[in-house]
């Protein structure tokens, strides 16, 4: 069985330049047979014109030895007839003799000159000869000689042709399977983690497009699993340090006589806080696996974008109350939106506490809507730390914290604005950030009015 691709490539181009070359001998000898027949029967005929024209000069006594001669010098074995239909014939040696009809010695015994036709299966002619005072008739027949030379050289023609494609053919397969090698070997280090693959993209055709797709293809594998590694290792940080409180002030309640009423009360309070965390983080984490699957609910429906957004203003008055921020609303009447309305209620409920927990005590927020025929813009502005402009992307990578000092206090776990970016893809909008660090910060969230 051929299992490399080199040899089978190999043969299968030798199979197919031998069965041209079997298909165009066969093919040309078909269309040009005819020609070639009557092409030689001319030579022939001027062969026997000169023979007839050299005998009427010589008036040779012994017309046996003149006509051997004839075929010794023009290769053509000559059928002579007389009047009563005898036959002689003069030939070369080991030529062999072809059968002519009583019906074509008839016709050239009359004058006439005979061309063989595809009936006879051989190549001659005839014409008459005036000799010793009476017509005979006079047939050349073709050359076995010639014929065999030009049926070697034909063959020695498609046996070089033949040689000449076959090492033309083993350069190129080794040409068209070495990459596919490559490709092989850089498959084989990749399954076992090796993502640095180093292929040459020299080429213009679809191996060099495969080529550099594969090495496109090794460079996003590596940075998903760049991007897996830092995930694992910040969702095990996220979930060891509020584990490791829980069992730490766990332990303490234990010891009854160390501990007084009011600190128990105290650990008790981290216990459940740390407890929530973890919660949450749980949350969070389904939520965004059910968003990344294909198989996520998406329930586009029409509502009222304005109506929900004070909800979710009100929701959240105990946390901007309790610090003393206020919320200015620039909310037309009656923004109609069509989206999941479950979906985008989780967008404002994620951007507002954002802008709570890194809001001054004191301090403002602002969020309006600007809306058109296309598209409707929810404008969430505040005076809080601020956001720097290297940042602006990032801040939407999970487990990503701007202010990683403070993120223990303010309870994040970096998966909010994750959940919020893909949300606002899945209604096929857009988000922007701007401000500056100290300044303040104004997050815009676009939509389409409807879902298309």
């Amino acid at each position: 069985m051929i299992k490399t691709l080199y040899v089978r490539v190999i043969l299968t181009f030798l199979g197919i330049i031998i069965f041209s070359l079997i298909c165009s001998f066969l093919i040309g000898l078909y269309v040009f047979q005819q020609q070639i027949s009557y092409k030689g029967q001319s030579e022939m005929i001027a062969v026997g014109k000169e023979i007839i024209h050299r005998y009427d000069e010589a008036k040779p006594k012994d017309t046996d030895e003149f006509l051997n001669s004839m075929v010794k010098v023009s290769a053509h074995p000559i059928h002579l007839y007389n009047p009563s239909g005898e036959h002689s014939f003069y030939g070369l040696p080991d030529s062999p003799s072809v059968t002519i009809t009583s019906e074509a010695a008839r016709q050239v015994l009359q004058g006439k000159i005979y061309r063989s036709s595809a009936e006879d299966k051989e190549i001659f002619v005839g014409m008459p000869f005036m000799l010793r005072g009476e017509w005979h008739a006079m047939f050349l027949q073709y050359s076995a000689e010639n014929e065999n030379i030009v049926n070697r050289m034909m063959l020695f023609v498609l046996l070089l042709v033949l040689l000449l494609g076959s090492i033309c053919i083993v350069i190129a397969a080794r040409y068209l399977v070495e990459p596919i090698k490559a490709l092989t070997n850089a498959t084989k280090r990749l399954a076992k983690g090796d993502y640095e693959v180093d292929l040459k993209v020299n080429r213009v055709d679809e191996i060099g497009d495969l080529t550099r797709s594969y090495v496109e293809m090794a460079g996003e594998l590596k940075q998903l699993e760049q991007m897996r590694q830092d995930f694992v290792s910040s969702v095990s940080h996220e979930i060891q340090t509020p584990l490791t409180s829980i069992s730490g002030f766990a332990k303490a309640l234990q010891n009854h006589d160390l501990i007084a009423e009011e600190e128990r009360k105290d650990y008790l309070d981290i216990i459940i806080a740390e407890s929530g965390r973890l919660s949450r983080l749980s949350d969070n984490l389904l939520k965004l696996a059910s968003l990344d699957s294909e198989h996520h609910p998406f329930t586009a429906a029409a509502f009222r974008l304005d109506e929900q957004i004070r909800t979710i203003v009100v929701t959240c008055e105990p946390q901007w109350s309790a610090r003393s921020i206020v919320i200015d609303l620039e909310l037309p009447e009656a923004v109609h939106i069509e989206g999941d309305e479950d979906q985008l209620k989780q967008v404002w409920m994620n951007l507002l506490s954002n802008s709570i927990k890194f809001t001054p005590e004191g301090g403002k927020i602002r969020i309006s809507i600007d809306s058109s025929a296309a598209e409707v813009s929810v404008i969430i502005s505040d005076n809080g730390i601020g956001i720097s402009p290297e940042d602006f992307t990032a801040i939407f990578q999970r487990f990503y914290k701007v202010d990683k000092s403070r993120s223990r206090n303010n309870n994040g776990n970096g998966l909010g604005l994750a959940i919020v970016k893909k949300i606002v893809s899945l209604h096929q909008g857009s988000i922007e950030v701007d401000g500056a660090a100290g300044g303040g910060t104004t997050i815009t969230v676009r939509l389409p009015v409807r879902q298309t």
